[in-house]
């Protein structure tokens, strides 16, 4: 059987979640571009369309893919939100990137088949949705972790120039409260699709 194709990857998470972000490295190697975006590391008086396109060109200009790690507080970084929609765009210098979300064991909806949108990353929400989403959401493998991951990867990667991605959405002006976001809940019950359903969805393509 012949190996998963290895592809540049650019990881979006909250740094409380810096331990699995460590393990994410370790277990990828070489996949990985290693330039998340920090706190102080962009100047918040810039525009927003300056500000996504400085991370778009300076942070993510070597990867094909953006991982997002889904704690239980990630929906609430605006770090988060703008280097999802980065990922998202076209440039002059670069393709947009295939996306996908994997969210932690730390997260209450970790191995649930559902899940409130409310406590994951909006606009990776955004890119989920119908019977063909340009994203994907997993869950953190227990088992052969990089060769699943490897896979998901290559899915996200393949996924690119299929249905377009969604990034409508006004891009976050600060960090979220979790009170602010009772204010947008939106209804509980949305599900994430089974694993033979992605597969059949991948092999359709």
């Amino acid at each position: 059987m012949p190996e998963t194709p290895r592809h540049r990857l650019f990881v979006s998470y909250h740094h409380e979640d810096q331990a699995y972000k460590d393990k994410f490295i370790q277990m990828m190697g070489d996949d990985i571009v290693d330039e998340s975006v920090g706190d102080g590391d962009i100047d918040d008086r810039d525009k927003t369309s300056t500000i996504r396109q400085k991370i778009r060109d300076e942070f993510i200009r070597d990867a094909s893919v953006t991982v997002v790690l889904i704690g239980p507080r990630t929906w609430q970084r605006k770090y988060v939100d703008w280097e999802i929609g980065s990922s998202l765009r076209k440039t002059k210098r670069n393709s947009r990137c295939g996306l996908l979300g994997i969210v932690l064991p730390n997260h209450p909806y970790y191995e649930k088949t559902q899940y409130r949108p409310d406590r994951m990353p909006p606009r990776l929400i955004d890119n989920v949705k119908g019977k063909d989403p340009y994203a994907i959401i997993y869950h953190w493998p227990r088992r052969n972790r990089a060769a699943s991951i490897r896979k998901w990867v290559h899915r996200a990667f393949a996924r690119r120039n299929g249905t377009p991605p969604n990034n409508s959405r006004d891009h976050f002006g600060r960090n979220r409260s979790t009170k602010q976001n009772q204010v947008r809940r939106n209804p509980p019950g949305e599900s994430l699709p089974t694993q033979r359903q992605l597969d059949r969805t991948f092999r359709s393509r």
